[in-house]
């Protein structure tokens, strides 16, 4: 079985779930919303440059999950996927997936994103395998840090690496690989099939010099 794998945000769906999520704890009034709003944006866009700090980032992204009780948190995430996500959803995505699954293809996401906010995404787009950066848990509660390697850059293809080591049957496998950004550049130069999806300016240059394929989900209306 072949390995149709994708990246989630800016790809599956129309928009970055991380960054929504932080927008979405400043408009609940969960987070001091100026400096949280700030912070939340120059990171971002660190991001989109290719420059982004993870450890940095993600102090700064789980801190809030460590402050708010588990109940209130699960609350809050089935919010955000009613309220945010369902605006991000992209029906050529979903049609993209079929397609990989009708040809009996393992679907996969692989994102920087922590499992908190896309664990739900990822259900609802019915994928096989979820890998993302892990938040750390002590007893039912968040603790703000992060387990193992994040799942970000080079990071990505240690933890492709890693699953392949536990799940054999799929290693010699055909990869596809579907991103929108420069960050995934090591992945993508790892797999067989490398596509460029709605890319970012540098993504896009790289493509086209590599002779990658270039793709659009977003709405055509």
């Amino acid at each position: 079985m072949h390995l149709a794998i994708f990246d989630l945000d800016n790809t599956l769906i129309g928009g970055d779930s991380d960054h929504a999520w932080g927008e979405f704890l400043v408009e609940r009034e969960h987070v001091d919303s100026e400096r949280y709003r700030l912070s939340n944006d120059r990171f971002y866009q660190d991001y989109q440059r290719g420059e982004l700090d993870i450890f940095a980032y993600l102090e700064f992204a789980l801190e809030p999950l460590s402050q708010i009780s588990r109940g209130q948190l699960e609350n809050l995430q089935s919010e955000f996927m009613q309220e945010v996500i369902s605006e991000l959803w992209l029906p050529a995505a979903q049609e993209l997936i079929g397609e990989h699954r009708r040809k009996g293809h393992h679907i996969m996401i692989i994102t920087a994103t922590n499992r908190f906010v896309v664990e739900p995404i990822a259900a609802r787009l019915g994928v096989d395998t979820l890998l993302a950066t892990e938040p750390e848990e002590h007893e039912g509660h968040f603790t703000g840090r992060v387990v193992g390697e994040p799942c970000y850059q080079a990071g990505k293809v240690l933890r492709l690496r890693q699953w392949l080591a536990q799940n054999p049957e799929y290693t010699g496998r055909e990869k596809w690989f579907y991103s929108d950004s420069i960050n995934d550049l090591p992945l993508l130069t790892e797999v067989e099939h490398p596509v460029a999806v709605d890319p970012d300016a540098q993504l896009r240059a790289e493509a086209q010099v590599r002779g990658w394929p270039i793709i659009s989900l977003r709405d055509q209306g």
